[in-house]
């Protein structure tokens, strides 16, 4: 039974990522889902964002102690966040940059921003 309600779990996991990732305008990516064991978080998420491909893991050993605190909606909510400012990240932790690719991504996310918010 546990089995079912982990893949049941990683289905809603994925329905919710698919809708933030939608409603935050992040549709430009090819995502792929994992369901995997992870150290110390419910979901994980690594992009490659030259070449917008993202793969989004989900927990599916999570500890007794913390299937108190599993939220999957918002977990998915969280991941979809972090890609929203990867292309930020990314260029923050570049070398080489043009003077305006900063202002650039900032604007991206606060106009992505504005459409969330009243």
């Amino acid at each position: 039974m546990k089995k079912k309600r982990q893949t049941a779990d990683f289905d809603s996991f994925k329905v919710y990522f698919r809708e933030y990732q939608r409603l935050f305008g992040l549709t430009g990516y090819k995502v792929y889902f994992k369901h995997e064991a992870l150290e110390d978080s419910f979901a994980e998420i690594a992009v490659q964002q030259a070449d917008r491909v993202a793969t989004v893991a989900f927990n599916s050993e999570l500890p007794d102690k913390d299937a108190l605190f599993k939220d999957i909606r918002r977990s998915a909510k969280h991941e979809a966040l972090h890609l929203m400012l990867n292309k930020l990240e990314s260029l923050a932790k570049s070398r080489y940059l043009l003077p305006g690719d900063i202002y650039e991504a900032s604007e991206e996310i606060v106009c992505k921003l504005e459409e969330l918010i009243d």
